[in-house]
Protein backbone atom coordinates (compact mmCIF):
# COMPACT_ATOMS: atom_id res chain seq x y z
CA UNK A 1 0.00 0.00 0.00
CA UNK A 2 1.41 3.66 -0.91
CA UNK A 3 1.78 6.21 1.51
CA UNK A 4 -0.66 9.13 1.26
CA UNK A 5 1.00 12.26 -0.85
CA UNK A 6 4.22 10.97 -0.61
CA UNK A 7 7.14 12.09 -2.90
CA UNK A 8 5.62 9.85 -5.87
CA UNK A 9 2.00 10.77 -5.41
CA UNK A 10 -0.34 10.15 -8.40
CA UNK A 11 3.02 8.41 -9.93
CA UNK A 12 1.92 4.76 -10.43
CA UNK A 13 5.08 4.03 -12.06
CA UNK A 14 8.74 3.57 -11.79
CA UNK A 15 9.40 5.65 -15.27
CA UNK A 16 6.28 8.08 -14.41
CA UNK A 17 8.39 8.95 -11.28
CA UNK A 18 11.75 9.17 -13.33
CA UNK A 19 9.58 11.71 -16.02
CA UNK A 20 8.63 13.54 -13.16
CA UNK A 21 11.55 14.27 -10.80
CA UNK A 22 13.88 15.00 -13.47
CA UNK A 23 11.94 16.80 -15.93
CA UNK A 24 8.53 18.49 -14.54
CA UNK A 25 9.39 18.62 -10.79
CA UNK A 26 11.60 21.43 -10.73
CA UNK A 27 10.23 23.64 -14.00
CA UNK A 28 9.38 27.13 -13.30
CA UNK A 29 5.34 28.10 -13.14
CA UNK A 30 3.80 30.65 -16.02
CA UNK A 31 0.51 31.50 -14.77
CA UNK A 32 -1.04 33.16 -17.49
CA UNK A 33 -4.73 33.49 -15.81
CA UNK A 34 -6.02 33.99 -12.39
CA UNK A 35 -7.79 35.79 -10.10
CA UNK A 36 -5.13 36.94 -7.55
CA UNK A 37 -5.35 40.49 -6.41
CA UNK A 38 -2.69 42.97 -8.01
CA UNK A 39 -2.57 44.80 -4.83
CA UNK A 40 -1.69 42.68 -2.56
CA UNK A 41 1.31 41.64 -4.90
CA UNK A 42 2.41 45.31 -5.35
CA UNK A 43 2.57 45.53 -1.49
CA UNK A 44 3.57 42.44 -0.93
CA UNK A 45 0.64 41.77 1.74
CA UNK A 46 0.99 39.67 4.50
CA UNK A 47 -2.00 37.35 6.11
CA UNK A 48 -2.34 36.99 10.05
CA UNK A 49 -3.66 33.31 9.35
CA UNK A 50 -4.37 30.92 6.70
CA UNK A 51 -8.36 31.60 6.72
CA UNK A 52 -7.19 34.97 5.37
CA UNK A 53 -4.84 33.25 2.47
CA UNK A 54 -6.87 30.13 2.01
CA UNK A 55 -10.81 31.02 2.53
CA UNK A 56 -11.50 34.26 1.89
CA UNK A 57 -13.18 33.97 -1.84
CA UNK A 58 -12.44 30.61 -2.23
CA UNK A 59 -16.06 29.00 -3.72
CA UNK A 60 -14.73 25.72 -4.35
CA UNK A 61 -14.24 25.67 -0.09
CA UNK A 62 -17.81 27.45 -0.02
CA UNK A 63 -19.61 24.89 -1.71
CA UNK A 64 -18.22 21.74 0.06
CA UNK A 65 -18.90 24.03 3.62
CA UNK A 66 -22.39 24.36 2.06
CA UNK A 67 -22.89 20.88 1.29
CA UNK A 68 -21.74 19.76 4.44
CA UNK A 69 -24.02 21.64 6.29
CA UNK A 70 -22.19 24.85 7.32
CA UNK A 71 -24.13 27.95 8.14
CA UNK A 72 -22.86 31.33 5.81
CA UNK A 73 -22.09 32.69 9.05
CA UNK A 74 -18.91 30.83 8.97
CA UNK A 75 -18.34 30.94 5.11
CA UNK A 76 -19.09 34.20 3.49
CA UNK A 77 -20.45 35.55 7.15
CA UNK A 78 -19.15 37.84 10.43
CA UNK A 79 -18.06 34.97 11.97
CA UNK A 80 -14.10 34.84 13.10
CA UNK A 81 -10.86 33.59 11.00
CA UNK A 82 -10.71 31.32 13.64
CA UNK A 83 -14.01 30.04 13.45
CA UNK A 84 -14.26 30.03 9.65
CA UNK A 85 -10.82 27.56 9.82
CA UNK A 86 -12.40 24.94 12.37
CA UNK A 87 -15.69 24.77 10.76
CA UNK A 88 -13.13 23.77 6.85
CA UNK A 89 -11.49 21.40 9.15
CA UNK A 90 -15.01 19.68 9.89
CA UNK A 91 -15.43 19.67 6.48
CA UNK A 92 -12.17 18.35 5.20
CA UNK A 93 -12.72 14.66 6.25
CA UNK A 94 -15.61 14.29 4.19
CA UNK A 95 -14.33 15.74 1.08
CA UNK A 96 -12.52 12.29 0.81
CA UNK A 97 -12.24 11.99 -3.52
CA UNK A 98 -13.23 15.79 -3.93
CA UNK A 99 -9.80 17.44 -5.46
CA UNK A 100 -10.19 19.36 -2.12
CA UNK A 101 -8.64 16.66 -0.27
CA UNK A 102 -5.90 16.54 -2.45
CA UNK A 103 -5.15 20.45 -2.79
CA UNK A 104 -5.89 21.07 0.87
CA UNK A 105 -3.05 18.86 1.69
CA UNK A 106 -0.79 18.98 -1.25
CA UNK A 107 -0.77 23.53 0.23
CA UNK A 108 -0.33 21.89 3.80
CA UNK A 109 2.73 20.34 2.52
CA UNK A 110 4.38 22.62 0.37
CA UNK A 111 3.69 25.93 1.83
CA UNK A 112 3.92 24.86 5.88
CA UNK A 113 5.73 21.30 5.82
CA UNK A 114 2.64 19.94 7.56
CA UNK A 115 2.28 16.62 6.58
CA UNK A 116 -0.79 16.17 9.11
CA UNK A 117 -4.25 15.48 8.12
CA UNK A 118 -6.32 18.66 8.53
CA UNK A 119 -9.83 17.52 10.99
CA UNK A 120 -11.30 18.97 14.16
CA UNK A 121 -8.67 16.93 15.91
CA UNK A 122 -5.87 18.82 14.47
CA UNK A 123 -6.95 21.86 13.69
CA UNK A 124 -6.61 23.90 16.48
CA UNK A 125 -2.83 23.06 16.00
CA UNK A 126 -2.77 23.49 12.32
CA UNK A 127 -4.37 26.87 12.40
CA UNK A 128 -1.61 28.25 15.02
CA UNK A 129 1.00 26.50 13.38
CA UNK A 130 0.50 28.23 10.26
CA UNK A 131 -0.31 31.69 11.50
CA UNK A 132 3.21 31.36 13.52
CA UNK A 133 4.71 30.66 9.80
CA UNK A 134 2.88 33.40 8.05
CA UNK A 135 4.23 35.69 10.20
CA UNK A 136 7.83 34.51 9.89
CA UNK A 137 10.08 36.01 6.91
CA UNK A 138 9.46 34.70 3.50
CA UNK A 139 6.01 33.86 3.93
CA UNK A 140 4.84 37.57 2.90
CA UNK A 141 3.08 37.01 -0.82
CA UNK A 142 5.59 37.45 -2.83
CA UNK A 143 7.59 34.96 -0.63
CA UNK A 144 5.03 32.27 -1.39
CA UNK A 145 4.93 32.63 -4.31
CA UNK A 146 8.66 32.23 -4.68
CA UNK A 147 8.11 29.18 -2.48
CA UNK A 148 6.26 27.71 -5.76
CA UNK A 149 9.26 28.86 -8.07
CA UNK A 150 6.61 31.15 -9.93
CA UNK A 151 8.05 33.22 -12.68
CA UNK A 152 4.53 35.22 -14.33
CA UNK A 153 1.43 36.14 -12.98
CA UNK A 154 -1.17 37.01 -15.45
CA UNK A 155 -3.98 38.96 -13.20
CA UNK A 156 -7.78 39.44 -14.70
CA UNK A 157 -8.22 43.28 -15.32
CA UNK A 158 -11.34 45.07 -16.48
CA UNK A 159 -10.69 47.87 -19.42
CA UNK A 160 -11.65 50.31 -16.57
CA UNK A 161 -8.88 49.88 -14.22
CA UNK A 162 -6.24 51.96 -13.33
CA UNK A 163 -3.31 49.05 -13.44
CA UNK A 164 -1.61 51.75 -10.74
CA UNK A 165 -0.59 48.33 -8.61
CA UNK A 166 0.70 47.30 -11.80
CA UNK A 167 2.44 49.90 -12.57
CA UNK A 168 4.02 50.23 -9.28
CA UNK A 169 5.37 46.95 -9.38
CA UNK A 170 6.90 47.35 -12.52
CA UNK A 171 9.01 50.05 -11.33
CA UNK A 172 10.77 47.97 -8.77
CA UNK A 173 13.38 44.76 -10.08
CA UNK A 174 11.48 41.78 -9.36
CA UNK A 175 12.28 38.33 -10.95
CA UNK A 176 8.94 37.54 -10.89
CA UNK A 177 6.59 38.94 -13.53
CA UNK A 178 2.77 40.76 -12.69
CA UNK A 179 1.31 41.47 -16.24
CA UNK A 180 -2.74 42.59 -16.61
CA UNK A 181 -5.11 40.45 -18.46
CA UNK A 182 -7.95 42.63 -20.46
CA UNK A 183 -11.17 41.16 -19.41
CA UNK A 184 -13.80 43.61 -21.05
CA UNK A 185 -17.08 40.90 -20.29
CA UNK A 186 -18.64 44.12 -18.58
CA UNK A 187 -18.24 46.21 -21.97
CA UNK A 188 -20.50 43.81 -24.09
CA UNK A 189 -22.39 42.57 -21.63
CA UNK A 190 -26.41 43.54 -23.22
CA UNK A 191 -28.21 41.56 -20.98
CA UNK A 192 -28.87 44.61 -19.19
CA UNK A 193 -28.75 47.66 -20.44
CA UNK A 194 -29.34 49.87 -17.40
CA UNK A 195 -25.71 48.35 -15.81
CA UNK A 196 -24.15 48.67 -19.14
CA UNK A 197 -25.19 52.02 -20.18
CA UNK A 198 -23.70 52.48 -16.34
CA UNK A 199 -20.48 50.98 -17.48
CA UNK A 200 -20.19 52.81 -20.63
CA UNK A 201 -20.58 55.96 -18.24
CA UNK A 202 -17.56 54.77 -16.74
CA UNK A 203 -15.35 54.15 -19.78
CA UNK A 204 -16.27 57.50 -20.74
CA UNK A 205 -14.64 58.86 -17.44
CA UNK A 206 -11.11 56.62 -17.54
CA UNK A 207 -10.82 57.34 -21.31
CA UNK A 208 -11.87 60.56 -20.90
CA UNK A 209 -13.85 60.94 -24.07
CA UNK A 210 -17.68 61.87 -24.90
CA UNK A 211 -19.17 58.34 -25.73
CA UNK A 212 -22.88 59.48 -27.90
CA UNK A 213 -21.80 57.17 -30.48
CA UNK A 214 -20.64 53.28 -31.09
CA UNK A 215 -17.68 54.72 -32.59
CA UNK A 216 -17.23 56.88 -29.87
CA UNK A 217 -17.51 53.64 -27.52
CA UNK A 218 -14.52 51.92 -29.85
CA UNK A 219 -12.62 54.31 -29.92
CA UNK A 220 -12.65 54.55 -25.88
CA UNK A 221 -12.55 51.36 -25.53
CA UNK A 222 -9.78 50.94 -27.83
CA UNK A 223 -7.61 53.79 -25.91
CA UNK A 224 -8.04 51.41 -23.03
CA UNK A 225 -6.31 48.55 -25.21
CA UNK A 226 -3.33 50.59 -25.81
CA UNK A 227 -3.18 51.50 -22.56
CA UNK A 228 -3.30 48.09 -20.97
CA UNK A 229 -0.56 46.73 -23.69
CA UNK A 230 1.61 50.33 -22.59
CA UNK A 231 1.37 48.52 -19.41
CA UNK A 232 2.99 44.92 -20.50
CA UNK A 233 -0.10 43.73 -21.12
CA UNK A 234 -0.43 40.78 -23.96
CA UNK A 235 -3.13 38.32 -22.94
CA UNK A 236 -7.09 38.85 -23.04
CA UNK A 237 -9.72 37.42 -21.49
CA UNK A 238 -13.24 36.60 -21.75
CA UNK A 239 -15.75 34.52 -19.62
CA UNK A 240 -18.46 33.97 -21.84
CA UNK A 241 -21.68 31.24 -21.57
CA UNK A 242 -20.55 30.77 -25.45
CA UNK A 243 -19.36 32.40 -28.50
CA UNK A 244 -21.32 34.74 -30.11
CA UNK A 245 -20.97 35.08 -33.98
CA UNK A 246 -24.55 36.84 -35.54
CA UNK A 247 -24.30 38.78 -38.63
CA UNK A 248 -24.63 42.18 -38.28
CA UNK A 249 -24.01 45.63 -40.27
CA UNK A 250 -22.39 48.55 -38.81
CA UNK A 251 -25.46 50.41 -39.04
CA UNK A 252 -27.32 47.96 -36.77
CA UNK A 253 -24.66 47.75 -34.14
CA UNK A 254 -24.77 52.13 -34.18
CA UNK A 255 -28.52 51.81 -33.59
CA UNK A 256 -28.48 48.92 -31.28
CA UNK A 257 -26.00 51.32 -29.08
CA UNK A 258 -28.07 54.45 -29.48
CA UNK A 259 -31.00 52.01 -28.03
CA UNK A 260 -28.23 51.28 -25.36
CA UNK A 261 -27.86 54.96 -24.81
CA UNK A 262 -31.30 55.60 -24.09
CA UNK A 263 -31.64 52.54 -21.43
CA UNK A 264 -34.47 51.12 -24.05
CA UNK A 265 -34.64 46.93 -23.58
CA UNK A 266 -32.61 45.45 -26.16
CA UNK A 267 -34.66 42.30 -28.22
CA UNK A 268 -33.05 38.98 -28.29
CA UNK A 269 -31.51 39.26 -32.14
CA UNK A 270 -30.43 43.22 -31.03
CA UNK A 271 -28.34 41.47 -27.46
CA UNK A 272 -26.68 38.68 -29.71
CA UNK A 273 -25.83 40.82 -32.32
CA UNK A 274 -23.83 43.45 -30.40
CA UNK A 275 -22.27 41.03 -28.33
CA UNK A 276 -21.55 39.51 -31.84
CA UNK A 277 -20.04 43.01 -32.92
CA UNK A 278 -18.27 43.13 -29.41
CA UNK A 279 -16.17 40.38 -29.24
CA UNK A 280 -15.02 40.79 -33.33
CA UNK A 281 -13.76 44.08 -32.39
CA UNK A 282 -11.83 42.77 -29.44
CA UNK A 283 -10.08 40.12 -31.42
CA UNK A 284 -9.05 42.24 -34.07
CA UNK A 285 -6.91 44.14 -31.80
CA UNK A 286 -5.76 41.42 -29.93
CA UNK A 287 -4.33 40.18 -33.58
CA UNK A 288 -3.45 43.59 -34.53
CA UNK A 289 -1.01 43.63 -31.10
CA UNK A 290 -0.19 40.14 -31.36
CA UNK A 291 -2.25 39.16 -27.60
CA UNK A 292 -2.96 35.74 -27.30
CA UNK A 293 -7.06 35.50 -26.72
CA UNK A 294 -8.31 32.98 -24.35
CA UNK A 295 -12.30 31.82 -24.34
CA UNK A 296 -13.38 30.40 -21.30
CA UNK A 297 -16.84 29.12 -22.46
CA UNK A 298 -20.09 27.32 -20.86
CA UNK A 299 -20.12 28.17 -17.40
CA UNK A 300 -24.39 28.99 -16.34
CA UNK A 301 -23.50 31.81 -13.87
CA UNK A 302 -25.55 32.81 -10.76
CA UNK A 303 -28.13 30.42 -10.59
CA UNK A 304 -29.03 30.84 -7.18
CA UNK A 305 -30.74 34.24 -7.11
CA UNK A 306 -31.44 34.13 -3.52
CA UNK A 307 -27.66 33.89 -2.73
CA UNK A 308 -26.87 36.04 -5.47
CA UNK A 309 -28.94 38.82 -3.71
CA UNK A 310 -27.27 37.93 -0.24
CA UNK A 311 -23.52 37.10 -1.37
CA UNK A 312 -23.22 38.51 -5.09
CA UNK A 313 -21.77 36.92 -8.05
CA UNK A 314 -18.44 34.79 -8.41
CA UNK A 315 -19.36 33.22 -4.49
CA UNK A 316 -20.17 29.65 -5.31
CA UNK A 317 -23.72 29.77 -7.42
CA UNK A 318 -22.70 28.70 -10.82
CA UNK A 319 -22.56 25.47 -12.41
CA UNK A 320 -21.52 23.62 -16.07
CA UNK A 321 -23.76 24.92 -18.63
CA UNK A 322 -25.09 23.05 -22.01
CA UNK A 323 -24.54 25.17 -24.08
CA UNK A 324 -24.46 24.86 -27.97
CA UNK A 325 -20.61 25.67 -28.70
CA UNK A 326 -19.53 24.59 -32.29
CA UNK A 327 -21.70 26.53 -34.91
CA UNK A 328 -21.17 29.84 -33.23
CA UNK A 329 -17.35 29.18 -32.66
CA UNK A 330 -16.66 28.01 -36.07
CA UNK A 331 -18.34 30.98 -37.45
CA UNK A 332 -16.20 33.06 -35.04
CA UNK A 333 -13.06 31.90 -35.91
CA UNK A 334 -13.58 31.50 -39.58
CA UNK A 335 -14.67 35.36 -39.85
CA UNK A 336 -11.47 36.54 -38.05
CA UNK A 337 -9.06 34.01 -39.51
CA UNK A 338 -10.62 34.37 -43.57
CA UNK A 339 -9.41 38.56 -42.88
CA UNK A 340 -6.28 37.27 -41.93
CA UNK A 341 -7.14 38.49 -38.45
CA UNK A 342 -6.81 35.74 -35.97
CA UNK A 343 -4.85 35.96 -33.08
CA UNK A 344 -2.76 33.15 -30.75
CA UNK A 345 -6.36 31.50 -29.04
CA UNK A 346 -6.86 29.46 -26.18
CA UNK A 347 -10.09 27.32 -25.82
CA UNK A 348 -11.69 26.61 -22.50
CA UNK A 349 -14.62 24.21 -22.09
CA UNK A 350 -16.35 23.68 -19.14
CA UNK A 351 -18.45 20.66 -20.10
CA UNK A 352 -16.28 18.15 -20.20
CA UNK A 353 -19.07 16.77 -23.05
CA UNK A 354 -17.24 19.23 -25.68
CA UNK A 355 -13.95 17.91 -24.95
CA UNK A 356 -13.48 16.29 -28.61
CA UNK A 357 -15.48 19.45 -30.14
CA UNK A 358 -12.73 21.66 -28.59
CA UNK A 359 -9.86 19.12 -30.01
CA UNK A 360 -10.82 18.94 -33.26
CA UNK A 361 -11.93 22.48 -33.69
CA UNK A 362 -8.18 24.25 -32.97
CA UNK A 363 -7.32 21.66 -35.83
CA UNK A 364 -9.46 24.01 -38.35
CA UNK A 365 -7.23 26.56 -37.77
CA UNK A 366 -3.45 25.35 -36.82
CA UNK A 367 -2.26 27.14 -40.34
CA UNK A 368 1.51 26.62 -39.82
CA UNK A 369 2.27 29.68 -38.95
CA UNK A 370 3.14 29.16 -35.20
CA UNK A 371 3.35 26.39 -33.03
CA UNK A 372 0.08 25.25 -31.77
CA UNK A 373 -1.21 29.01 -32.30
CA UNK A 374 -4.95 27.85 -31.54
CA UNK A 375 -4.78 25.67 -28.33
CA UNK A 376 -7.61 23.46 -26.14
CA UNK A 377 -6.79 25.01 -22.83
CA UNK A 378 -6.46 23.22 -20.16
CA UNK A 379 -9.44 21.96 -17.92
CA UNK A 380 -10.76 24.36 -16.14
CA UNK A 381 -12.64 24.95 -13.26
CA UNK A 382 -14.75 22.24 -12.12
CA UNK A 383 -12.67 19.99 -14.50
CA UNK A 384 -8.91 20.77 -13.46
CA UNK A 385 -9.04 17.55 -11.38
CA UNK A 386 -7.78 14.22 -11.78
CA UNK A 387 -11.04 12.95 -14.48
CA UNK A 388 -11.19 16.27 -15.99
CA UNK A 389 -7.57 16.51 -16.67
CA UNK A 390 -7.28 13.43 -17.72
CA UNK A 391 -10.23 13.71 -20.10
CA UNK A 392 -8.98 16.89 -21.60
CA UNK A 393 -5.29 15.20 -22.39
CA UNK A 394 -6.54 12.40 -23.74
CA UNK A 395 -8.87 14.63 -26.07
CA UNK A 396 -6.02 16.60 -27.27
CA UNK A 397 -3.61 13.59 -27.34
CA UNK A 398 -5.85 12.17 -29.99
CA UNK A 399 -7.02 14.61 -32.21
CA UNK A 400 -4.02 16.96 -31.78
CA UNK A 401 -0.41 17.72 -30.41
CA UNK A 402 -0.50 17.55 -26.74
CA UNK A 403 3.44 17.90 -26.75
CA UNK A 404 2.60 21.63 -27.75
CA UNK A 405 0.38 22.33 -24.94
CA UNK A 406 0.75 25.37 -23.10
CA UNK A 407 0.03 24.00 -19.72
CA UNK A 408 -1.60 24.51 -16.96
CA UNK A 409 -2.91 27.54 -15.11
CA UNK A 410 -4.96 28.06 -11.64
CA UNK A 411 -7.97 30.21 -12.19
CA UNK A 412 -7.49 30.81 -8.52
CA UNK A 413 -8.05 33.84 -6.04
CA UNK A 414 -5.36 32.26 -3.54
CA UNK A 415 -1.78 32.51 -3.43
CA UNK A 416 -1.54 28.87 -2.14
CA UNK A 417 -3.43 27.52 -5.56
CA UNK A 418 0.09 26.66 -6.87
CA UNK A 419 0.57 23.34 -6.26
CA UNK A 420 -2.41 22.57 -9.05
CA UNK A 421 0.52 22.98 -11.44
CA UNK A 422 2.39 19.89 -9.55
CA UNK A 423 -0.70 18.04 -9.60
CA UNK A 424 -1.37 18.55 -13.32
CA UNK A 425 2.36 17.73 -14.34
CA UNK A 426 2.21 14.85 -11.78
CA UNK A 427 -1.16 13.41 -14.26
CA UNK A 428 1.23 14.63 -17.49
CA UNK A 429 4.09 12.49 -16.14
CA UNK A 430 1.98 9.29 -15.17
CA UNK A 431 -0.21 9.03 -18.29
CA UNK A 432 2.85 8.96 -20.32
CA UNK A 433 4.95 6.72 -17.73
CA UNK A 434 1.90 4.42 -18.43
CA UNK A 435 1.92 4.59 -22.14
CA UNK A 436 6.02 3.20 -21.87
CA UNK A 437 5.41 0.58 -19.01
CA UNK A 438 3.09 -0.69 -21.50
CA UNK A 439 4.92 -0.52 -24.93
CA UNK A 440 2.47 2.24 -26.08
CA UNK A 441 5.53 4.37 -26.00
CA UNK A 442 9.38 3.98 -26.85
CA UNK A 443 11.21 3.98 -23.66
CA UNK A 444 12.97 7.16 -24.66
CA UNK A 445 13.55 8.69 -21.63
CA UNK A 446 15.19 12.07 -22.93
CA UNK A 447 13.10 12.47 -25.78
CA UNK A 448 10.00 11.70 -23.97
CA UNK A 449 11.61 14.09 -21.13
CA UNK A 450 11.48 16.91 -23.31
CA UNK A 451 8.20 16.61 -24.45
CA UNK A 452 7.09 17.00 -20.20
CA UNK A 453 9.12 19.94 -20.03
CA UNK A 454 7.68 21.67 -22.90
CA UNK A 455 4.60 21.11 -21.65
CA UNK A 456 5.68 22.11 -18.06
CA UNK A 457 6.91 25.37 -18.95
CA UNK A 458 8.62 25.78 -22.07
CA UNK A 459 5.80 25.68 -24.84
CA UNK A 460 4.16 28.63 -22.70
CA UNK A 461 7.26 30.97 -22.23
CA UNK A 462 7.52 30.40 -25.81
CA UNK A 463 4.18 30.98 -26.95
CA UNK A 464 3.41 34.05 -24.56
CA UNK A 465 6.95 35.87 -25.01
CA UNK A 466 6.22 38.07 -21.92
CA UNK A 467 8.58 41.03 -21.57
Amino acid sequence: MKAFLDENFLLQSKTAQDLYHQYAKNQPIIDYHNHLIPEQIANNSRFENISQVWLNGDHYKWRAMRANGVNEKYITGDASDRDKFLKWAETVPYTLRNPLYHWTHLELQRYFGITDLLSPKTAEKIYEETAAKLAEPGYDVRGLLQKMNVEVVCTTDDPIDALNFHQQFANEQHSLKMLPAFRPDKAMNADDVEALNAYIDQVEGVANKSISSYQEYLDALKSRHDFFAENGCSVSDHGLEQIYAEDYTDEEIAGIFQKIRRNQALSYSENLKFKSAMLVQFAEWDHEKGWVQQYHLGALRNNNARMLRVNGPDTGWDSIGDFSQARALSKFLNRLDNQDRLAKTILYNLNPADNELMATMIGNFNDGSIKGKVQFGSAWWFLDQKDGMTKQINALSNMGLLSRLVGMLTDSRSFLSFPRHEYFRRLICDIFGEDIEKGELPNDLEWIGKIVSDISYNNAKEYFNFK
